[in-house]
């Protein structure tokens, strides 16, 4: 139960910096264009280019490293996973290493190391959008970008609130959670022993709670939501409109430079 107070997807982490101040439709839309194209690097060398320039905005955003590798933590699992399946299910013709029917690829170790490294990056840049973007800039973003969609019927600022609550209330269930296991530990509660089907039992007096936790918070936020006039989109204003400036136009200079020095570096140097 300690890897509950490790989850940090869904936080925001108030700040000045310079990746704090850009536009979230352009954070929203590099992020996007960053982990597609981070599935299209096949060399070691790409990623290593691909590393430092997410570490270089992690210090831009003035976030502590420590912080952010926190988020890595709840998936540790899938990523070892990942790893394992992919060094010994891969297909290949280099044996590293072989024992009995056992054997490791060198085709099949590249691949784990590049499927780890793209699980890896792909939480750390999602968690750098929620550390660096407040819940009513995301909402705004959000529904900007699915504007269009409008002429068609396409509920946007419904469905971007509905994505921004989600995300924000992760970290205050999580927080939730570890009180109410607490709880129950003091009352003498006991999840470690037992068979899988006991295990699966001794949770019911968490989820229990939980739900109607989670429930009556839902029930608050409507009634103040109402209580407030909330009408969703319609006729909807904002105190400050978001504006595309000359910072948020440098910053997609550099995603574009350093997607073109990972490519040139992989098809012509390495």
């Amino acid at each position: 139960m300690e890897i509950l107070r490790h989850i940090t997807i869904g936080q925001y982490i108030p700040g000045n910096s310079i990746i704090h101040r850009l536009d979230p439709r352009i954070k929203i839309v590099m992020l996007i264009l960053m982990i597609v194209f981070l599935f299209t690097i096949k060399k070691f060398m790409g990623y290593i280019i691909f590393i430092f320039f997410v570490g270089f905005i992690i210090a831009l955003a003035h976030i502590s490293i420590r912080f952010v590798l926190r988020s890595l933590k709840p998936i540790l699992f899938l990523i070892l996973l990942t790893f394992i399946l992919n060094i010994f299910m891969s297909p290949g013709d280099t044996v590293l290493w072989k024992w009995s029917f056992w054997e490791i690829k060198k085709e099949g170790l590249e691949l784990g190391i590049q499927m780890s490294l793209r699980i890896v990056l792909l939480i750390i840049l999602s968690s750098l959008l929620t550390f660096t973007t407040s819940p009513i800039e995301l909402t705004d973003g959000i529904e900007y970008l699915l504007g269009p969609l409008g002429i068609f019927g396409f509920p946007a600022h419904e469905l971007a609130m509905m994505m921004t609550i989600a995300l924000r209330f992760i970290p205050t269930l999580m927080e939730e959670t570890e009180k109410i296991i607490k709880a129950q530990l003091a009352r003498g509660a006991d999840f470690q022993s037992g068979g899988i089907v006991k295990r699966v039992k001794n949770l019911i007096p968490i989820f229990v709670p939980l739900f109607i936790s989670a429930f009556r918070r839902a029930d608050d936020l409507a009634l103040a939501m109402e209580s407030r006039c909330y009408r969703g989109g319609k006729y909807r204003t904002r105190m400050k409109e978001l504006r595309i400036t000359v910072r948020d136009f440098l910053a997609c200079c550099v995603m574009f430079l350093v997607v073109f020095l990972v490519e040139y570096v992989e098809f012509f140097v390495w």
